[in-house]
């Protein structure tokens, strides 16, 4: 069979596709999709493992990925190497706010579920970099004010000033006359 007698030509597909026989076509030629009962669930105890995970873990899990991907996507994880988001963290707050047993119950955040407080107790995690916590701005403009600091440092007024102070504080003890103040202070 040729290839183009397979292809239905543009005036083909207007016979094809109008008029009211392209009501009773269309029911000719497309199967009747029914929609099939659902089935009944395994039993979770004796069924095997791959219908356990399409019946019971990722009708679940499936949506929690997806929030997973959005929060992600909002977080901006896709355009750096770090991140301050903890994927984790965020599809255990997720699944357990999900959770039918909870329906009835508020929202609670990642840090105040209760096996995740046990768990920090006795695990408790370092802290995030700032690196992390800072937005682009922030971090910016700590740097700038730094590089500002150095340039006026080098400066040799300012260095000579500072070398004067640090003779008056070695030549003073202005250390001691600190400490001395501030006894005297709270004995009154």
């Amino acid at each position: 069979v040729p290839l183009e007698a397979g292809i239905l030509q543009p005036s083909d597909m207007e016979q094809f596709c109008s008029g009211p026989e392209a009501d009773t076509v269309d029911q000719e030629l497309l199967p009747v999709l029914e929609i099939a009962p659902a089935p009944e669930p395994p039993d979770p105890k004796t069924c095997s493992p791959q219908e356990y995970l399409e019946y019971y873990i990722f009708p679940v899990l499936l949506p929690g990925l997806a929030g997973l991907l959005r929060e992600a996507e909002k977080e901006k994880c896709f355009e750096g190497r770090r991140t301050k988001f903890i994927a984790l963290d965020f599809l255990t707050e997720w699944l357990y706010n999900k959770n039918p047993k909870r329906e009835d119950e508020s929202f609670t955040e990642f840090f105040s579920i209760p096996f995740v407080m046990d768990w920090l107790k006795d695990h408790p995690r370092p802290p995030i970099p700032l690196s992390l916590l800072l937005s682009e701005e922030e971090a910016s403009i700590i740097i700038q004010s730094f590089w500002r600091g150095y340039r006026v440092r080098c400066d040799s007024e300012v260095q000579q000033l500072r070398q004067w102070q640090k003779k008056l504080r070695e030549e003073k003890h202005i250390h001691k006359v600190v400490k001395e103040f501030w006894t005297k202070q709270e004995a009154k």
